[in-house]
Parts: C-alpha cells; structure tokens; sequence
C-alpha cells in the first residue's frame, strides 16, 4: 500500500515529462501575426500627393488690334512622306495673313490666310522635264502648281483659312480651329499653335508685335488630291507649317 502512495507522484511527474513541446511552426505564425499586429498599429508614413499641375496660361504683352504678318521673317510651308524615306517639304512663296488679336479674350481673336496656290517653291533641282517628259510640265514646281493631279491652280488660284475659334490650350499654347478651302472643298481643320513671343512695343516700329509658330495637319484625299496615294509614294497626311512675326497695324488703316 505504501509502495502504491509513493509511486503515483512518479508515475504523474513522468507524465508530466513525457508531453509533447508546441509544435515550432505554431510558434513562428503567433510571432508573425504578433509582428504583423504591431506593424498596423503603428502610424504608417503617408504616400506624397502627386504634385498637382497647373494650367499655363498663355501670355502676349502686345495690345488688341488688328496685325499684318510681316513677310521679311516668315514662313508657309507643307509637309509630306515621299516613298517613306523622308519627310518632303515645299514652301508657298505668295501668301497674306491677318490677325485681329484679343490678348485678354483670346477666344475673341481670329485669324484669316490666304494662299495662291501658283506659288510654290520646290527646290528641285534635278532635270524635271528630262525624267517626267509625259508630265508636260518644265519643273516639279510648276507640276505641283498646275496639274489637275495636285493643286490645279488655275481653276482654284486660292487655298484659304478661315478661323471658327481660338482656345488656350492650357499648356501655354493656342487650339485654332478653322474652314481650310483647298480645290473648292472646305472641311475642318486643327492649328496648334505657339506664342514665340510678342512685345507692346517693337523695337523698330514702335508698335506691338507677336510671333507665332503654327503646325496642322488633314488627309489630301478628303479634298479629292488623291494621286500617288494608292499605291503609297506619296504620303496622304499634309502637315502645314507656319513661322512667322506679325505687326500691329495702325489704327487709322485698320478696316
């Protein structure tokens, strides 16, 4: 009986040895989810806002009225793929634009182009006539100016441009939107346009200046110009490219 009392507290000590350790897994997610408690709880660096951006406003320091392109220190020119080896320009030598300038209204201004389509300047100097005898024509130029395959100037002598609205863009440029008449079609077109920069006062004359740099582009088919475009030689999109300065035109001669 005595053997019996002293031999349950062993029995119940080797018991108490022989129970089997947590597993080691348990204890690696209780000390991650106890890391992963105390990470949330603490206050978290904020993500930096995304630096808001402003609208540039467009500036022009010349004062309203009407302007006249100075023809001394300008340029009109187009643009075009040739046979995708290069990007082809020709420029217009005879061409007006006026300018009724609105600075603090710039949706009040508008502009108004007119272009004789006889007067391109190709800057071919190869023989023409000796590689495109059929053509009929003396030079690429007079080609371009007068075959009924391109702009046919005598029976359309003028290409125009009419402005129906001038937006700032909002990124210091200009949206004009305008009719371009070119073969006796009008459709829409889009001029992006930025201000080189413009004075109250020229240096010269005295009166306000403004210069602008303009780029736009149409496809030549949809005014019925479609020779060379199929098979591709040469290129459908026209890009127009306008440099140029303007001078304030004094008021007793503006009409």
């Amino acid at each position: 009986m005595r053997l019996q009392y002293l031999a349950a507290p062993f029995i119940f000590a080797l018991a108490a040895c022989n129970q089997p350790a947590p597993p080691a897994e348990s204890s690696a997610g209780e000390a991650m989810a106890a890391a992963s408690t105390a990470a949330a709880a603490m206050p978290s660096a904020e993500t930096p806002a995304a630096p808001s951006v402003e609208a540039t406003a467009v500036k022009i320091e010349a004062p309203a009225g009407k302007y006249a392109i100075d023809r001394n220190h300008a340029m009109m020119a187009f643009q075009i793929d040739h046979l995708g080896l290069s990007n082809y320009v020709a420029r217009f030598t005879d061409y007006s634009v006026s300018l009724d300038l609105d600075p603090a209204d710039i949706s009040a201004s508008s502009v108004k182009v007119n272009i004789k389509a006889a007067s391109i300047a190709a800057d071919y100097p190869g023989d023409y006539k000796a590689s495109h005898a059929k053509t009929g024509f003396e030079s690429w130029a007079e080609d371009l100016a007068k075959s009924d395959k391109f702009f046919n100037s005598e029976k359309y002598p003028d290409i125009t441009f009419e402005s129906t609205s001038v937006e700032d863009a909002g990124d210091g440029s200009l949206e004009v939107v305008g009719d371009l008449t070119l073969l006796g079609k009008t459709q829409s077109v889009t001029l992006n346009v930025d201000v080189v920069g413009s004075a109250a006062a020229h240096p010269f004359t005295g009166a306000g200046a403004v210069g602008f740099s303009a780029r736009g582009s149409f496809k030549r088919s949809g005014f019925g110009m479609t020779h060379l475009v199929d098979p591709p030689l040469v290129g459908d999109e026209v890009t127009l490219l306008f440099e140029g300065e303007f001078n304030q035109v004094p008021q007793d001669q503006a009409q």
